[in-house]
């Protein structure tokens, strides 16, 4: 009970903060907490699975443009739109992660990080349909029981969903299949000796987390009503991976502080040394790798060992 609790005081004060912002401070913050929700679900499979991916931002490039194109290029329900793009989320993934599933590190990050490259040009050449380098745009979100949600009921919308995705993922860590994932990313050999399908592991993890992507991606579409190629680019699939190392890997809470720091930081950099600020933000990032490999989440638990 307290636990429930507990969520339902977070999902509040969480949501209520939007009805207190101006609209811009809005956008800024639904866009903070969808990157939140990324770095959980990429997290889990980098931090906790062990697997180096540079697909994630591609699933959630394919969960918003799926949801657009099917509700409004071919016109079918909202309900029905969601779960076919929830579906072409697995089945990408199934077909990525199914051959990849013996691959390791480098070889498995080379994969995905051409399926990445060629998700790009395939939304630069899809003419009509993807709305090619422009991407598509001028579009609303649906009524929902003759309801439009917008403004900072939308921004709670996007809360129900960061915490629907790290509820999940606490979960799974808890359990069987989190501990499986651990064993693997920490040493496959042993983990298969002690009965761990490794392959059938990779494959549920690779594909879970880039369903939650995508369903992420979904929910991005209706942000600013628009999406195109570059907001899914190699430049934030490389952003997210050092979101969740600066954080700290393997740890929700680290991956939920690397990408609050992340995001906002270029916000406070920007107004003071100007475009010098990717400049700086980079050498903080290197410098934030070299001098704390376990992450800012390692640092506070130094801390706390030794006050």
């Amino acid at each position: 009970m307290s636990s429930l609790l507990r969520w339902l005081g977070a999902a509040l004060l969480l949501a209520g903060a939007a009805f207190l912002l101006s609209d811009y401070h809005n956008d800024v913050y639904r866009k903070l907490l969808l990157w939140v929700t990324l770095a959980l679900s990429y997290n889990f499979l980098f931090g906790i699975c062990g697997q180096i991916a540079f697909s994630h931002f591609a699933f959630y490039g394919i969960g918003a443009y799926s949801v657009v194109i099917f509700l409004f290029q071919f016109h079918l329900p909202f309900p029905l739109a969601i779960l076919l793009g929830i579906a072409l989320c697995i089945l990408f993934a199934l077909a990525v992660a199914i051959p990849s599933a013996r691959l390791e590190g480098f070889y498995l990050a080379l994969a995905t990080l051409a399926l990445a490259q060629l998700f790009i040009v395939v939304l630069n050449e899809g003419g009509a349909v993807t709305g090619g380098p422009g991407g598509l745009a001028n579009y609303k979100l649906p009524e929902f029981l003759g309801t439009r949600i917008r403004g900072p009921w939308y921004t709670a919308v996007i809360v129900l969903l960061l915490l629907g995705t790290l509820a999940v993922l606490w979960r799974l860590d808890r359990s069987w299949f989190g501990r499986a994932c651990r064993a693997v990313r920490d040493n496959p050999e042993v983990a298969a000796a002690m009965g761990v399908d490794v392959a059938r592991t990779k494959v549920t993890a690779f594909t879970l987390t880039s369903a939650l992507a995508g369903i992420a991606g979904m929910v991005y579409a209706f942000v600013d009503n628009t999406v195109n190629p570059p907001i899914f680019g190699l430049d934030n699939a490389f952003l997210l991976l050092f979101m969740v190392i600066v954080g700290g890997a393997g740890r929700h809470a680290g991956a939920i502080i690397g990408a609050a720091l992340l995001f906002l930081v270029p916000f406070v950099l920007s107004p003071l040394i100007g475009h010098h600020h990717v400049l700086v933000f980079g050498v903080l990032v290197v410098a934030a790798i070299l001098l704390q490999p376990r992450g800012l989440v390692g640092l506070y638990d130094a801390i706390r060992r030794h006050p």
